[in-house]
């Protein structure tokens, strides 16, 4: 029987993205001012999180439209509309890139900390993590185009923020919001045998799944195929889908996979990884998670790829 598997840190937003309001200029205008109006606010690729000094965040802080409209002069771009939650609350991202300290803003003093979202991603509720994340990804997208990639004039938001159209008339070009997708695989030997790598700029004994983008003209199994025999020479086959997770740091689509290998020697591209290696399944169960060796992060696809892989060997 498959196993039902848990959700991955950073998806299931409770959002509901309403597409068919974002050509509505009037109406948004009119949410931006609304009493229930909740606003995420994004500095420098930090969200802002209710923290008392030496304490783990215990919730997203949003802005009401007070706040919204005393912060106008520091915005650096156009709200971005999300979505609409349960109660038909919008909500909006808000970039304040331009303040060069947030905390000490009249608006923003006393409400929390901006911090980055791989530190306390986990400890948040699952919905508000996603929505965090769908707001940092939003604005970061918005960050890198403010040009057009066709002819390098300045570009304008339009559909709530959900595309950006080249002032160039004589251009005109019209971009949307892209994510890059990224295969992630445990690869397996069909018994209890599984091969971990680490590369060298990551935290001290920090061992992974092997992981890579997709490019032009590939399937998402010829990217797995690819990437295993790049990294560590290894051909592979059974190449099983497990789940995905948007990853939004920066701006990725993580694509969660098992495949077995065909053989077991190790041919290692020191250009890719640092090293990498068989571990047991007792090995992994038994990790010191400590400088020698670690597991990955808890809130990504790579950490629940190799405990789900565990847990149906086990």
């Amino acid at each position: 029987m498959q196993r039902l598997r848990r959700t991955n840190f950073y998806s299931e937003s409770p959002l509901d993205r309403a597409d068919n309001r974002r050509l509505d200029e009037t109406w948004l205008a009119g949410r931006l001012s609304a009493e229930g109006t909740r606003f995420v606010p994004l500095w420098r690729n930090r969200n802002l999180v209710d923290r008392l000094e030496g304490d783990p965040p215990r919730s997203a802080v949003f802005l009401g439209h007070d706040h919204y409209a005393a912060l106008a002069d520091v915005l650096d771009d156009d709200a971005i509309f999300l979505g609409e939650d349960a109660e038909q609350r919008s909500y909006f991202a808000i970039d304040l890139a331009k303040l060069e300290l947030p905390d000490h803003h009249p608006v923003l003093a006393g409400l929390g900390h901006f911090a980055d979202l791989r530190l306390f991603g986990p400890m948040l509720p699952q919905g508000e993590g996603a929505l965090l994340a769908y707001a940092r990804g939003m604005i970061y997208w918005h960050r890198r185009h403010r040009f057009c990639g066709c002819c390098g004039a300045p570009t304008r938001s339009e559909r709530g923020g959900h595309m950006r159209r080249c002032t160039n008339p004589d251009c005109g070009e019209t971009h949307f919001p892209r994510t890059d997708p990224a295969v992630i695989m445990v690869v397996h030997d069909g018994a209890d045998r599984c091969v971990l790598g680490r590369q060298a700029n990551w935290p001290s004994g920090m061992h992974s799944t092997l992981a890579g983008f997709v490019e032009p003209g590939e399937s998402l199994e010829e990217a797995v195929a690819r990437e295993v025999e790049e990294e560590v020479g290894l051909k592979v086959k059974d190449v099983t889908y497990h789940s995905s997770q948007p990853w939004p740091f920066p701006s990725s689509l993580m694509i969660g996979f098992w495949a077995r290998a065909e053989g077991s020697a190790l041919r290692i591209d020191e250009t890719e990884i640092e090293r990498a290696a068989w571990y047991s399944r007792d090995q992994l169960i038994a990790s010191p998670e400590d400088d020698s060796f670690r597991l990955p992060r808890r809130d990504s696809i790579a950490r629940r790829l190799i405990e789900d892989w565990l847990s149906e060997i086990g």
